[in-house]
């Protein structure tokens, strides 16, 4: 009989102890889900404890689930656990995104739990914010143009008269909700303002007429719908400072001048190197003849040695040729004083 006892009372406590395990067990996770379970409950924003359970399986942070489930409520915003979860799951901010829900319904903006979860994944990792987005649509920003952060101070146009005006602007945007998801964002805009203010500058008959009335510059850029395809709705733009730059127009005009004078310079050099070719052939042209003056000379004393021995020539003959050739010489000297025989016998 003591043997009996001593097994049931071994069976039990293998019984015992496992159950005691199971239920320690189930305490301590109805303990770790309790409190947030009651806060939901008593903020009347109630969350079932399974779907709390299987959050936690799933690894999404109940607590912050419910946080957020817990604001929309108390704000009048009706969100499921699966929106705010799916959302989380997606990589977006919760609390912020429902604080954009808020906002825009306190602003009176039509602003889904769609539209705004895909406006907080639009701006993630670009530094901004749902948040922000919905405050600019009821606050609009003023947007330098162009931006301050850039080396470029100021926005440049020629007008037609050659001179530069420098020109610095800011626009006033609001948000679009609607085209914020794929819309052109603050680049687009500035590069678009730069480009309308530098053609109205250029269309400007002189500089003194945007001077006159920088305001002529926004009316006309305002009016060219800058704003299609962003995420802004451009409500203003204010020509913040005008200033006269340098004379454009005369420095291009002394650029083609000195131009010019290069190009007439070169063209003059190249007519110099071929008359300078020129005179050098005439040159060679003019040692080549006497050369060949010097040939034909050389045959005269052959020609008469040939004439001695057949005898064409006689001795007589020569003798009056010489003497006329004498007296050729005299007179050349005569006519050219100053040169010996021996130069007019170099000039021939």
């Amino acid at each position: 009989m003591p043997y009996s006892f001593a097994f049931v009372e071994g069976l039990s406590l293998i019984v015992i102890v496992p159950i005691l395990l199971v239920l320690l067990v189930l305490g301590f996770v109805v303990i770790s889900f309790f409190n947030t379970w009651l806060k939901a409950m008593l903020a009347k924003a109630p969350v079932g404890f399974l779907n709390i359970i299987a959050m936690k399986l799933r690894g999404v942070p109940y607590g912050l689930v419910v946080d957020a489930r817990i604001t929309a409520v108390k704000a009048g915003v009706e969100l499921s656990t699966d929106d705010l979860e799916a959302h989380f799951l997606a990589g977006g901010n919760l609390i912020p995104t429902v604080q954009a829900i808020i906002a825009a319904m306190k602003a009176g903006i039509s602003l889904d739990w769609s539209r705004a979860c895909a406006i907080d994944l639009a701006t993630k990792g670009s530094g901004k914010s749902v948040v922000e987005a919905v405050r600019t649509s009821v606050d609009p920003k003023v947007i330098d143009c162009p931006s301050q952060e850039g080396a470029k101070k100021s926005i440049d146009g020629v007008a037609k008269d050659g001179i530069q005006v420098k020109a610095k602007a800011r626009v006033t945007v609001r948000t679009n909700l609607e085209r914020f998801v794929g819309g052109a964002k603050e680049e687009t805009i500035i590069a678009r303002v730069g480009e309308g203010i530098v053609t109205t500058i250029g269309s400007a008959d002189t500089y003194k007429v945007v001077l006159e009335s920088p305001d002529s510059i926004s009316k006309v850029v305002l009016n060219r719908g800058l704003d299609v395809g962003t995420a802004f709705e451009i409500l203003s733009i204010d020509i913040a400072d005008v200033d006269v730059g340098a004379n454009v127009g005369a420095s291009l005009q002394e650029a083609q001048a000195e131009a010019n004078k290069n190009m007439a310079q070169a063209q003059a050099e190249i007519r110099r190197a071929a008359a300078v070719a020129v005179e050098q052939e005439m040159k060679a042209r003019v040692q080549e003849m006497r050369a060949k003056v010097v040939e034909a000379e050389a045959q005269v004393p052959l020609a008469m040695a040939e004439a001695f021995r057949s005898g064409n020539l006689g001795v007589m003959d020569y003798y009056k040729m010489k003497n006329i050739d004498s007296d050729t010489r005299m007179r050349d000297s005569i006519a050219e004083p100053g040169k010996s025989e021996e130069d007019l016998d170099s000039d021939r």
